[in-house]
């Protein structure tokens, strides 16, 4: 028998326009958007779909991509589709907690409004992140650490693909001695912060206060952590690790690895763009059988449903 695997994508993905097929089909998806909007107070359909300069600041682009993942998989879970596992790419660990059924609509939309306002504030200036493609991690790992300043790891995403973080100075040294020692290409991020950095850790105790303020539930579907990726099945550790997880590094790779063992061979990635998608051949290296499927509008979700 199948076993399925949701996956939320991350900061980065967001767009102009983004949910509004959904929203405009779906009675369940302007109710998650409506929901949003009350509990921040913020006009979220208008961040979403009208032109405007917000969506690409953190404290404005973090809710407005939950609401939109939110949104398409309130829909899914309406018609019954279920899955086996979740998980989420950084911020996309928001949606995998709502699918997980450890958090609610309204208590994820609260911790993610101050989740990117955190994050916004913790360093303003004076950070920077790169890609690095076409190099093994334990050289990059290794390089980072001998750069003069602070430089480490962000994200683990795929074989070929990892992102670094940290000063921007140090970044910038790193970088060009990633290139010296064989990486493909390494590409700046227009990014307003260091991610996934120590830099963040004030960022994270922040949220340690606000998630003392919501429910954390049950996990009725297990998801894995971006700080372990490894299974979590118990809520007693989600609230400490929520916390790191804005300072430690997301290991995606690993993630996807360990579903694979797992046995999952349907992935489906639920929100903008197709980020996740594309990882997913790079990590599959052993060519294991999988189907991968994207949903982001009602064309996508029927032949989703009717596969």
């Amino acid at each position: 028998m199948s076993k399925i695997m949701y996956m939320f994508p991350g900061q980065g993905a967001q767009y102009i326009g983004m949910g509004k097929a959904m929203y405009d089909e779906f009675d369940k998806a302007r109710e998650i958007f409506d929901k949003a909007s009350a509990v921040t107070g913020l006009d979220i359909p208008a961040l979403c779909f009208e032109e405007n300069d917000r969506i690409n600041i953190t404290e404005y682009t973090q809710i407005a991509m939950l609401a939109t993942e939110a949104a398409i998989y309130a829909v899914m879970e309406e018609k019954g589709l279920k899955c086996d596992y979740t998980a989420g790419l950084s911020l996309g660990e928001y949606g995998a907690l709502i699918a997980a059924g450890v958090l609610s609509y309204e208590d994820a939309f609260k911790v993610v409004r101050k989740r990117g306002i955190f994050m916004q504030e913790a360093v303003p200036t004076g950070g920077a992140m790169a890609a690095v493609l076409g190099m093994d991690a334990e050289t990059i790992e290794k390089i980072c650490s001998q750069a003069e300043g602070y430089a480490a790891i962000a994200n683990y995403n795929c074989p070929g693909q990892i992102v670094i973080t940290g000063e921007q100075a140090a970044v910038e040294k790193a970088s060009e001695a990633l290139k010296e020692a064989g990486a493909k290409r390494v590409v700046p991020l227009n990014v307003s912060g260091p991610f996934h950095s120590k830099m963040l850790v004030p960022a994270g105790e922040k949220l340690g206060a606000v998630i003392d303020e919501v429910t954390i539930g049950d996990v009725r579907v297990p998801y894995v952590s971006n700080v372990t990726a490894q299974l979590v099945t118990d809520s007693v550790n989600i609230k400490d690790l929520l916390v790191k997880q804005i300072s430690s590094s997301v290991r995606w790779q690993q993630t996807i690895e360990l579903m694979l063992d797992e046995g999952v061979d349907t992935f489906v990635e639920i929100g903008p763009g197709k980020t996740l998608t594309g990882f997913m051949r790079k990590i599959n290296k052993e060519g294991k059988e999988i189907q991968v499927y994207h949903i982001e509008n009602p064309e996508e979700l029927k032949a989703y449903v009717e596969r």
